[in-house]
Parts: structure tokens; sequence; C-alpha cells
């Protein structure tokens, strides 16, 4: 499996869309009533109350505007108020409407005078902005029946008796159908401000997957070279005196190692930048390269033992790079816990679509080794150890157990399943 994915800045997750530009957000065109709503609403109280005004001084209803008895004050006060009440039209309009209607009821049966304009504006407003159902179909229901009474229409229905409940009906639907596509349009916005978050919290959550992979394939590469570093610089410096020739080889080899971890280093690097046109492209280990693998750790251990069973030609390549670095990061726990003087078997088995993995060790140590699961991956900050192998397994449907045996030792299995794996 080559890494080039790795390596295409559409694929990774670390170029996050805040190093792009960002677009301009486009904005609706704001009129001056939704600008300056409190302005808006007392220019149109103030006009509708001059429209009924000038309605009254054209018909026979003008001697109200005189102002010479109770009754006439009476009306002006309710053209006035009925009018400046669409000042709170949008928060209380069915309120609003309500007071509008029996200023009208009122003188029409009252007093001379006509009804109020302010009631179009108010009919509009009752279906635009009242939030509860059943007071707007409540409150137009009302003014329907007192403007059929009004114009006669269960006596003796006329053409402008009809026009005029038909003329209701349509403001109160207009200001109705406004507000359904006004609920329509804000629930689009906020599905569209739930996708963006959504958007956002999965790149930051591939983000911070490609971060633990990341870490953890620098642990799986690195901890292995250091490990044999240390152990063979300490060799050297023992045997320097007596065996100069020994500990120049010795430190040959950490040399060797050193410069392996160095390259590999460097190509996990390679992720967290832009990738060039000449990058070059290296294969992912696999079980080809464990004999490689096993020479070098001889060089340290005492006795490591290696064995296949079945054929390994035909194991997918996520299931061949996984369990090399279960064996890597197995044997790089025992140069760390135990040391050179331990012996290990490292076998591997495909039997039925299952590649069976072991590593044990014979616990021959002469300092102080952790014989349970309690390795650097369970100390503060996290690490990669075998939470990371075990994580691995569990990625490709297997399981992956490590812990003391009986008799002494440590042993790390896993069963990796190869059937239904995908190169």
């Amino acid at each position: 499996m080559k890494s080039s994915s790795l390596n295409t800045p559409a694929s990774n997750p670390l170029n996050t869309s805040s190093e792009l530009p960002k677009l301009p957000v486009w904005q609706p065109f704001r009129g001056p009533f939704e600008r300056w709503p409190h302005l808006t609403d007392l220019l149109i109280a103030l006009l509708m109350f001059l429209l009924t005004l000038l309605m009254w001084s054209r018909d026979e209803a003008r001697e109200v505007l005189a102002m010479q008895n109770l009754g006439d004050v009476i009306a002006f006060q309710c053209a006035f108020i009925g009018s400046f009440a669409l000042l709170w039209r949008r928060t209380h309009p069915w309120q609003v409407q309500a007071v509008i209607l029996g200023a009208t009821i009122l003188l029409e049966l009252g007093l001379p005078a006509d009804g109020i304009v302010a009631m179009a504006v108010s009919l509009y407003s009752l279906g635009r902005y009242e939030a509860n159902t059943r007071a707007s179909f409540i409150g137009v229901i009302a003014t329907l029946v007192f403007v059929a009474i009004d114009q006669g229409i269960p006596v003796q229905p006329t053409a402008a008796g009809t026009v005029t409940v038909m003329l209701v009906w349509a403001l109160w639907y207009i200001g109705r159908r406004l507000r359904f596509r006004g609920e329509y349009l804000r629930l689009l916005e906020e599905r569209a401000e739930y996708l963006e978050r959504e958007r956002n919290a999965e790149s930051e959550r591939a983000v911070a997957a490609e971060r633990t992979r990341i870490a953890r394939e620098m642990h799986d590469v690195v901890a292995h070279q250091v490990s044999l570093m240390t152990v063979q610089a300490g060799a050297a410096r023992a045997i320097s005196r007596n065996n100069p020739q020994a500990a120049s080889e010795a430190m040959a080899s950490v040399e060797a190692a050193g410069r392996q971890a160095m390259t590999e280093m460097r190509h996990l690097l390679g992720v967290l930048r832009p990738a060039s046109s000449d990058t070059a492209l290296t294969p992912q280990p696999g079980l080809n390269d464990l004999p490689v693998l096993i020479e070098k750790v001889r060089q340290v251990l005492s006795e490591v033992d290696y064995e296949t069973h079945g054929t390994l030609e035909n194991v997918p390549t996520s299931v061949a790079l996984t369990a090399y670095r279960i064996v890597q990061e197995s044997l790089t726990n025992v140069i760390k816990h135990v040391g050179a003087a331990a012996r290990v078997q490292v076998s591997l088995r495909v039997d039925h679509e299952t590649l069976v993995i072991r590593v044990a060790d014979d616990g021959n140590t002469t300092g102080d080794r952790p014989m349970v699961e309690t390795t650097i991956d369970e100390q503060p900050g996290g690490g990669h150890g075998i939470a990371g192998m075990r994580e691995r397994a569990e990625l490709l449907g297997g399981h992956l157990y490590a812990g003391a045996v009986d008799g002494g030792g440590f042993e790390v299995y896993a069963q990796l399943p190869t059937g239904m794996v995908k190169t």
C-alpha cells in the first residue's frame, strides 16, 4: 500500500478550511420596513389616522370633525386609539386587532361615523405576526362575522358586501402566507447553520483522528529504533575498554538505526506539510519486511525465534501493515522492559481467513518490569503502546490481548481477519 494518499492536500484532514479564503455571505436586501420597524409603524399609524379623518370628511359624518359634542369627541378618540394601536402590531397582533375591531363596532353602532382604515393593516398584521394559530383564526373570523353583518349579507347579499368580506379574508391570508414563508426560510437558515456546525465539528474530529494516527505511527516506527540505539549504545560503553572493535561495530549499528529512524520520521512528518510534485513515495512495511526487523532485533536480544505457518502472500496490505506494527511494538516493549537477556518467540499463522500473531518472551530480566498492561499509553497525556496495537486490531475487525503469562513472561496475542478486509 503506497503512502501517496497521505501526501495529497485534498486527502489530508490537517488542511482545514480555515486556511481557505472566506467567501462573502449573501445577505438579502433589507428595506426600510426591516431597518427601522418602529419608525415605520409610527408612520403607518399616522397615515391610517389621517386617511380615516379624510374618509370621514367625504361622507355624511363630516360633522364629527367639528367636535361639537361628546359623541364627536369619543369618535375622534376611537379613530386615534385604533390607528395608533398599530404601534404594537408586531408584538401584540391579536390584541391590536381586538382594539381596532372594538373601536369600529363602537363607531358603527353608537356614533355617527364610519369605520377605521387601520383595520386593513391590522388584519394583515394578525396573519403575519401572530404565532398562535388559534388566536389568529378567532380574530379573523370575528372580523368576518362583523363585516358580514354590517354589510347585511345574511339578510340581503350584495356584490359590494361580498367583495368587502373577501377583501378582509384576503388581507389576513396574505399576511399568513408571508408568515409561513418567513418560517420556512428561517428553518432553512437554521438547518444551514446546523449543517455548517456539523461540518466544522466533523473537520475537527478528522483533524484529531489524523493527529492520533500520525502520533501512533511515529511511536511505532521511532520507539523501536530508539530502543535498539539505547541498548546498543549501553553495550558499546560497557565493552569499549576491553573490546574496542566490538564497541565500534555497536556504535555503527547505533548510527544505522538513527539514520533509519530519521528517514522514517521525515517520511511521517511529510504529511504535515504540502506535498510537492517530486516527493518520493515509499511503500509501507509489510510481512515481507519482518525478517529484516527480526535480524535487527537479534543484534540486541539473546535469542529471537521467528516462524510462520500458512501462506502469507495473500494477506491484504492493510492487515500486513498492522501485523508488522504489532510485532515491531511488541519487540520494542521487550527491549525496553526486559533487556538483552530476554528470549522471544514470534509466530504468525494464517488459519481460516484469520492471521494469528503471537509475540511472547520468557521474562528473563534483571530489572523491574511491569507484568500487567501498565504501559506508557496509560500514563498522563496518553501514549501509543498496547493501546495503539489494540486500536489497530479493532479497526480491522480483530482483537488483541496483551498481558502476563503463567510461569513468567509477557505475551501479545492478536487475531486479524483477512477474508473481508479490502486493500
